[in-house]
């Protein structure tokens, strides 16, 4: 099945927020119609435990660690998807960025939403 919408979650510290969604809107991933900088932002704990190897921004190897987050929700064309998470990347400071990339039906049916 070909999808052209996606939502995306991204789970951030707060200080590189909106770092992040300025990055992401000057590369036109946050425009719905008339609008842009359309995203949601949710006020999350996140809890991960490093293992051997890791270099953690946060943490310590072998410890489970728990902070406050950013939980980043926005839909967008699934032909961003290339340049959304290169500007992830570059961005955001964890070695391994959580980025949920999640199908939407939207475009798939004629959905009149006016009521």
């Amino acid at each position: 099945m070909n999808f052209k919408k996606v939502k995306i979650e991204i789970f951030i510290p707060a200080e590189y927020t909106n770092k992040l969604r300025e990055a992401l809107n000057n590369i036109g991933a946050l425009g719905v119609g008339n609008y842009d900088n359309v995203m949601s932002i949710t006020k999350i704990k996140g809890c991960w435990r490093p293992l051997a190897g890791a270099n953690p921004f946060d943490g310590t190897v072998g410890k489970i660690s728990e902070a406050n987050e950013d939980k980043m929700e926005f839909s967008t064309d699934i032909k961003n998807m290339e340049n959304i998470i290169k500007v992830v990347k570059e961005i955001h400071p964890y070695e391994e960025p959580v980025i949920n990339i999640i199908p939407l039906l939207n475009d798939r049916f004629d959905i009149n939403l006016n009521y």
